[in-house]
């Protein structure tokens, strides 16, 4: 593939490295050499691979920026994949460096969004004993308080602001340190809140918004709660807590936020750990992954909700969806599942070509899903989505996670989109 004219820098500034040559602002990218850099009318998602839980930046067409997720989960070492790149940091600081370096052709030094998909460790982070206490106020650093550390957030969305009291306040450590950064911030005056399901105006560009009139986000789901494609109007999947048995009300992970991206022809969805799973048939109304897909509709991209565990990425959602590429926020062994990859490519569900990228495989992940893998594109990587200024293209990028250099390890597109 021809390449076109490089720009080299020379000079160490906003995390671009020291002679670094980078492909210019809009060029084609070459295996083997360094992602180019973002540039204006651009809309870049990037999965970042931490291999301790889900983690994507958003860099709008004005440079406006959201992070997604920014996990950091443990668990049984062997059915953990490595930390990436490597053990000498805890993930929230590889997280806000990685934002830090991609950020640097916008000329911020700040996330103006950070989105909470729902309260699990592998979203927000997992404090342990040791970990360090913040400079800030009385919470430890993990995951997302630790990249708020190193990375100023102007507002905070999730799905329980202010008081996470549906459908019940949860004791779990980790919670608790994040109602304590909340509450700090709550009382320095930061604009945080809770996302509204149906909006299109709660998460927008905030630097030049009336130069791309074609970028939006729209809140497809939180709390059960799921747009119905009409206006602003929900409806509301869940029963009435009332109704229910305690051990019957939703779990943290019906209760994920659902974000549609759309750029012009482009549209992207994520559905944090939404899942299929209704009990056997006998709660049906706990599949909120399927009337959020619904929300959505055709995309170009679609991440794998909770991983491509085995809950999730159900056949209604997948007919929905009709995603180009599918992208899996992996780190356990269990991400991705034999059936949720035989689901993702079935000609039955939804016809024309699409790609499956993961952020990492363990190679017992891959062995049991030998019967597929032919069909998986990659599988260990920081998987970067650029749509083109236009908003009617957009390419994929794999690049590489054991170090800072972020190479292209290869080039999914570009393909046009619907």
């Amino acid at each position: 593939m021809a390449t076109r004219p490089t720009v080299r820098f020379g000079l160490v500034f906003g995390g671009l490295v020291l002679g670094a040559t980078w492909p210019a602002a809009g060029a084609t990218e070459a295996v083997g050499r360094p992602l180019g850099p973002w540039s204006r009318g651009q809309l870049e998602i990037h999965h970042i691979a931490t291999g301790r839980g889900n983690a994507a930046l958003v860099i709008g067409p004005d440079g406006t920026t959201l992070l997604i997720d920014a996990g950091e989960a443990g668990g049984t070492a062997e059915a953990l994949c490595p930390p990436r790149p490597d053990s000498s940091r805890r993930p929230g600081e590889w997280i806000a460096r990685y934002a830090r370096r991609r950020l640097a052709p916008t000329g911020r030094t700040e996330l103006d969004y950070a989105v909470i998909s729902h309260l699990h460790p592998d979203h927000l982070g997992n404090p342990q004993p040791d970990s360090p206490r913040s400079q800030q106020g009385d919470w430890a650093l993990a995951g997302l308080t630790e990249v708020a550390e190193h990375l100023p957030i102007r507002t905070v969305i999730d799905r329980g602001y202010p008081d996470y009291s549906y459908p019940r306040l949860s004791p779990a450590g980790f919670a608790r340190n994040y109602h304590a950064f909340i509450a700090g911030r709550r009382r320095a005056g930061a604009p945080d809140a809770r996302l509204v399901p149906g909006a299109a105006d709660q998460i927008r560009l905030v630097r030049a918004p009336q130069e791309f009139p074609a970028f939006a986000v729209r809140n497809l789901a939180a709390n059960g709660v799921v747009w119905t494609g009409r206006g602003t109007e929900t409806a509301t999947a869940v029963p009435p807590l009332a109704d229910l048995a305690p051990a019957d009300y939703p779990d943290e992970n019906m209760c994920s936020v659902a974000l549609r991206i759309s750029y012009g022809k482009f549209d992207y969805f994520t559905g944090g750990d939404l899942h299929c799973d209704t009990a056997f048939g006998s709660m049906p109304w706990r599949d909120i992954e399927t009337p959020a897909a619904r929300a959505a509709g055709p995309v170009e991209v679609a991440t794998a909700n909770h991983h491509g565990y085995f809950d999730a990425v159900g056949p209604d959602s997948v007919r929905a969806l009709q995603p180009r590429l599918w992208i899996t926020q992996a780190w356990h062994l269990t991400h991705l599942n034999m059936g949720v990859l035989e689901r993702m490519l079935s000609p039955r569900l939804y016809a024309g070509p699409r790609d499956v990228v993961a952020t990492d495989l363990l190679p017992a992940t891959a062995l049991m899903n030998e019967r597929f893998m032919k069909q998986v594109r990659a599988t260990l990587g920081h998987i970067v989505v650029r749509v083109a200024a236009d908003g009617a293209s957009f390419t994929a990028y794999v690049t590489e996670c054991r170090d800072e250099t972020d190479t292209v390890l290869d080039v999914l597109g570009p393909f046009a989109c619907r």
